[in-house]
């Protein structure tokens, strides 16, 4: 009897819990669309060990492992801090500024239709957004590749997380005042690309060149880049063509416009070297490739063949210059390009967004510069300037925070010896006798 009476309130309660979940989960009203969404999640996901062996291979053989294992711990760190808190910073109902706290843990988020897509539940927005989250401070990772502790890089990832990457989200996608300016980027132009590769600007000035640095790439394993790349690549489709939210006509058009401009910008880097050096390489093209998709996602949801052709060409261009002389000018150690490629690439990607967005592509955004709408160009530029600007200081301040405090660079000692035995006693490669 005793057994009944403890058993008994179990039961009832995990029936009343079965019920519970039930009322809170409405089927939503499209089950292609949440299709779609998981699987664009999936993509996204795939992305960051993607660009772990895209970095990995362009870095010493004695530093593979930790750019993996930053990469890695990267989608493990913003997960948690995402479900906990981030996602609630960045979305939930707030000021201007920041979202408020009513989404704490995942509160409200559930089966329901949420917000921001009447088409898919709440919790399946919530998920795509955090692969989105995860990627963005893994890419500042090519800043300070080699030199590093991986305590200060847990630390400073999660700082930055925090209070650059989810304002910044909030502003644009989360309904602050960027979003109520209208301001146009539809895949992460600002809330990505900018603000990593800002970011990655100031890591790179701060924390100083690496021992030996060289301005001459020494990439220790090109498959594994090539190979990274074409996951990005890959990836990238869920990335852009998810941003629609829906499996409809804006996803397959942005769904297009990512790998044509991916194409272009490979071919003219391509082309460039070729005419520059007497000889394309495959590096070159690979970087290409990452910097017409890094341009291209702003307005891939707003723009037809012809003008992610442009972008694609103009990209490559632009990025080119910023890594072969603007770098080597100014004598900074952005070690695998996140500034030349991402930050670059992400400015020139939400301005041309001003110029060639089209009402005729998606009717949700507005006409750009070259169909009468000067006003755009107008918007994207002061996005541009705010989110640089929010940017770089946020960056360093929470830098020298983090240096202060657990210090940032490793010892000369460990850094010639390489992080993948100083800071995770692992080798990659092991020789057999």
């Amino acid at each position: 009897m005793k057994k009944f009476f403890v058993v008994l309130p179990l039961l009832v309660f995990v029936f009343a819990s079965f019920l519970s979940a039930d009322a809170a989960a409405p089927a939503a009203s499209n089950p292609g669309d949440i299709a779609w969404i998981l699987v664009s999640s999936a993509l996204v996901l795939l992305m960051t060990p993607g660009l772990a062996f895209f970095y990995g291979g362009l870095v010493r053989r004695k530093n593979i492992l930790g750019i993996l294992m930053q990469c890695f711990m990267a989608v493990a760190l913003i997960s948690i801090q995402w479900v906990l808190f981030g996602y609630s910073l960045a979305f939930a109902p707030g000021n201007d500024f920041i979202g408020g706290l009513s989404y704490l843990a995942l509160n409200n988020v559930g089966m329901e239709p949420g917000p921001f897509s009447p088409a898919i539940p709440h919790q399946a927005f919530m998920i795509f957004q955090m692969m989105f989250a995860v990627i963005t401070p893994a890419l500042i990772i090519g800043a300070f590749a080699e030199r590093m502790k991986f305590s200060a890089y847990l630390i400073f990832s999660l700082l930055w997380a925090t209070l650059v990457y989810d304002p910044l989200c909030h502003w644009v996608w989360g309904g602050g005042w960027m979003a109520k300016m209208g301001v146009m980027d539809f895949a992460g132009g600002i809330v990505v690309h900018i603000s990593a590769g800002f970011a990655a600007l100031v890591t790179a000035i701060v924390i100083g060149k690496r021992r030996n640095h060289t301005a001459v790439p020494t990439p220790h394993n090109m498959p594994f880049t090539v190979l990274g790349a074409g996951l990005l690549w890959f990836g990238w489709f869920g990335f852009n063509a998810g941003s629609a939210l829906a499996a409809n006509g804006v996803a397959i058009s942005a769904f297009l416009a990512t790998n044509t401009a991916a194409a272009a910008a490979a071919l003219t880097w391509a082309f460039i070297e070729w005419k520059t050096f007497g000889k394309p390489t495959m590096l070159g093209t690979a970087t290409g490739a990452i910097a017409g998709l890094a341009t291209v996602t702003p307005a891939s949801g707003f723009i037809s063949v012809i003008p992610a052709i442009i972008i694609g060409i103009t990209t490559s261009v632009i990025c080119y210059t910023a890594v072969s002389w603007i770098k080597p000018k100014f004598n900074y150690d952005d070690t695998l390009d996140a500034f030349g490629v991402h930050g670059i690439g992400g400015l020139v990607g939400t301005l041309m967004t001003g110029l060639f967005a089209s009402v005729a592509i998606n009717h949700a955004g507005a006409n750009g510069l070259f169909y009468g709408n000067a006003k755009q160009l107008w918007i994207q530029c002061i996005a541009v300037l705010a989110s640089v600007g929010y940017t770089v200081i946020m960056t360093f301040v929470l830098y020298k925070l983090v240096d202060l405090t657990v210090g940032v660079r490793v010892e000369d000692k460990k850094e010639v010896l390489g992080l993948d035995i100083s800071e995770h006693n692992e080798r990659a490669y092991t020789l057999i006798e």
